[in-house]
């Protein structure tokens, strides 16, 4: 999907390129990449690099061209892994300015809204890059609340009964953690970055850059509390599961040596030695007596717990 935007009170999106316009591309066809590629004759290295997935956050000029990659949060269609981090790759030169995605984002319908609710105008290439750093980290911490309530369903689903459904779905949202922390950080090397270059740094917004700054940190502190909680809340689990397995096995113990007992006792019965009750009619009648007597004692006292 191709769209073109330019300023008007806010971002308007327009039929068609113009000079000094934003183009945005998410999930490029074939016929978008020809148009990158051989219309505007953008870098293939570029492209390609943006379509790696696990590709990191960085800022690289080449033949006049910047190419800027941040990652973005996105709620996935996996079922195991509910959010996700993919990269978003900034590339211009002069007057042309293009912005590409190969997935599906809802960060930047939102910012077009956004920038026209509040008739910000884009200033320069800087000036989006730095808007589209506070509205990914604006996400970030959108998705971390609803990471926060899954975390709260399963744990109430647990205080009822520890499945392995609800361990599960903690171990996903665990590695939406790691995802989101890592982007995070790798966002925030790229933003001092592009803070300290000399070329750009008198023509930057002060408000801007501190806004940035701001909703970065509160995206990390807020990612690594809820992160921090999370494995408190699994260690916790983890040894509510490890105790009640310890009282599984002392139960398990008990019960065998209860049911020895009578084995025991047949056992020396058995043996071919002089026991004077080889010879009594009632001798087996004898033995399970003594077998249930003690038995039953053995129980009286596993339930007393006085054995372990």
């Amino acid at each position: 999907m191709k769209a073109f935007y330019t300023n008007n009170n806010g971002l308007v999106e327009i039929q068609k390129w113009t000079s000094n316009c934003w183009i945005h591309i998410e999930s490029p066809t074939e016929s978008d990449k020809n148009y990158l590629l051989e219309e505007l004759q953008l870098p293939e290295a570029f492209y390609n690099d943006i379509e790696d997935i696990d590709e990191r956050p960085r800022i690289e000029i080449e033949d006049g061209w910047t190419l800027i990659i941040m990652r973005i949060p996105i709620k996935s269609g996996d079922v195991k892994i509910p959010f996700h981090t993919v990269p978003l790759g900034i590339i211009f030169k002069d007057d042309i300015c293009v912005t590409i995605s190969f997935y599906k984002t809802e960060i930047i319908k939102d910012f077009v809204a956004y920038s026209q609710r509040k008739s910000i105008e884009i200033e320069d290439n800087f000036n989006l890059v730095l808007r589209l750093l506070l509205s990914s980290s604006v996400w970030y911490l959108k998705y971390l609340k609803q990471i926060n309530h899954k975390i709260k369903l399963a744990e109430d689903n647990l205080e009822k009964s520890i499945k392995n459904e609800e361990l599960q779905a903690l171990l996903q949202i665990e590695k939406c953690f790691v995802f989101f922390i890592t982007s995070l950080k790798a966002n925030d090397v790229l933003f001092q970055r592009i803070k300290n270059l000399k070329a750009h740094k008198a023509n930057y917004d002060p408000e801007l850059l501190e806004d940035v700054e701001i909703e970065l940190n509160q995206a990390q502190d807020t990612a690594n509390i809820y992160n921090n909680i999370l494995t408190g809340m699994m260690d916790a689990y983890a040894s509510v599961i490890s105790n009640n397995m310890n009282n599984i096995m002392k139960q398990m113990t008990s019960i065998s040596i209860i049911l020895m007992i009578p084995t025991l006792i047949a056992s020396l019965y058995g043996m071919n030695v002089p026991n004077g009750l080889e010879e009594s009619k009632y001798g087996i009648w004898i033995l399970l007596l003594i077998s249930i007597i003690l038995s039953s004692f053995g129980v009286f006292l596993f339930k007393r717990r006085r054995w372990f």
